[in-house]
């Protein structure tokens, strides 16, 4: 494998990655949401709640400190250090990419994550931790 070959498989594990971390934060307070009424216990487990508070909270801090997430930071540094302009190189790359990123204006993003986290507060105080 070449180095730009690594740092192309390097990026784009960090962008599964980074998925990962939005499904958590997403999915995670649709469980919350579905598991509270349904009594599933796991739901209120002090860990995955805070875990999950925490994770919405920095996304939520940088949105409004007007920074970027250093997830999409240190993959564009790996892109580039593969020689890579766009997401077109690799299916993977693209269609994370298209999942994750949007052209929008930066208040757009700052509510949209200042609503989310408001809710996944919401979902704490109606759904407490055990």
């Amino acid at each position: 494998m070449t180095e730009e070959s690594w740092f192309r498989l390097a990026a784009d594990l960090l962008l599964v990655l980074h998925v990962g971390f939005v499904v958590f934060v997403v999915l995670g307070l649709a469980l919350v949401l579905v598991g509270g009424p349904l009594r599933w216990g796991w739901v209120r487990n002090r860990r995955f709640r805070i875990a999950h508070v925490a994770a919405i909270g920095v996304v939520v801090a940088q949105a409004w400190l007007g920074r970027i997430c250093p997830l999409t930071t240190w993959e564009m540094q790996l892109r580039a250090r593969a020689g890579d302009a766009s997401y077109d190189g690799a299916f993977i790359a693209h269609w994370l990419g298209e999942l994750l990123y949007y052209d929008l204006p930066a208040w757009v993003f700052i509510a949209a994550y200042t609503a989310f986290g408001a809710l996944v507060v919401l979902a704490w105080c109606r759904v407490p931790p055990a």
